[in-house]
Order: structure tokens, then C-alpha cells, then sequence
């Protein structure tokens, strides 16, 4: 699933040549405009352009695009947890999500993602192939650094062995 990447992981990861392969990797990412501007081992950001095509009929960035850039942040997020272990990945989809909406978005949007590091040490920690659960989060802060949403993703995910 993540083949293009996986050159980038195992156990010295190059998490800027992670963070470039990741922002190509899903054309309507691309398409909308968001800018994966940081993957780690701990966390992964992603960004939203002010632009006026993001927001909605009252002037605040759509709940469909800080849905999106959280959903890319998570995801980004686990790349770069999983680096290590990239090449075994087959499977990772997100099966529910949850989101708060607390204040209305204004100009660009930073998503700030992390994973569920007790999950990932463990799964790093083995070389089998298995399935499992992985909670991944993302706070959205607007362009005056207010946080304007939470959300939550309850993913999984399939690796084989190394």
C-alpha cells in the first residue's frame, strides 16, 4: 500500500522524502490544495490554504475541507509512525471518525495529527504479520492559532512480516 514510500522508512527514515512521497500520493489531496508541511515519528501536520474556494456560505473554511485536512494529517501521521515498518503495511483505512466543531475556521488551517504511540512501539516492537486497531487524532487551529476542531479516527490496519 505504501511501496513508493517504503524506500524512505525502515530504520533510518528519511521523514522529509516521507513527507514529499505522501504529499503526491493521493491526488485529491493535491486536487483541493492541502499541504502535508510535516511528517515525524511523533506527529504530522497539514495545511489548508485561505482561499476562498474552502469556505462556506458564511465565510469560514468548510467543515468538509478541515475534515479532509485532518483526515490527511492522521493518515501522514501514521506514515510517519510506522516508518519503520512501511514496506509490511497492505491495509490502513479508517472504519469511524468522530469530530467537534468548536469555533468557526478563519484563513488558513494547520491540522496537527498523532497517533496512538502504545499501539505503534508495540507493533514496531514485532516482526509478524497481523491486524490491528489504531486511533489516530487531529486538531485543526486556525490562522490566529485558535483551535477550531477535534477529530478522532478509529483506523486498521494489516501488516505482513518483515
Amino acid at each position: 500500500m505504501f511501496g513508493p514510500l517504503a524506500q524512505f522508512g525502515n530504520d533510518a527514515p528519511d521523514y522529509e522524502k516521507l513527507r514529499e512521497g505522501t504529499n503526491r500520493m493521493v491526488p485529491f489531496s493535491a486536487h483541493v490544495g492541502i499541504d502535508i508541511t510535516e511528517i515525524g515519528p511523533e506527529r504530522a501536520v497539514a495545511e489548508i490554504p485561505a482561499q476562498d474556494r474552502m469556505q462556506n456560505h458564511m465565510g469560514s473554511v468548510h467543515a468538509g475541507a478541515l475534515f479532509l485536512a485532518a483526515d490527511v494529517a492522521s493518515g501522514s501521521a501514521f506514515v510517519g509512525a510506522m516508518a519503520p515498518r512501511l514496506s509490511s503495511v497492505v491495509r490502513f483505512v479508517v472504519r469511524e471518525s468522530r469530530c467537534t466543531f468548536l469555533k468557526p475556521a478563519l484563513g488558513r488551517i494547520r491540522a496537527i495529527a498523532t497517533v496512538d504511540e502504545r499501539v505503534v512501539s508495540g507493533v514496531l516492537g514485532r516482526d509478524t504479520a497481523e491486524k490491528f486497531d489504531i486511533d489516530t487524532k487531529a486538531l485543526c487551529y486556525d490562522d490566529n492559532d485558535v483551535l477550531v476542531a477535534k477529530f478522532s479516527f478509529d483506523c486498521v490496519c494489516k501488516i505482513t512480516e518483515d
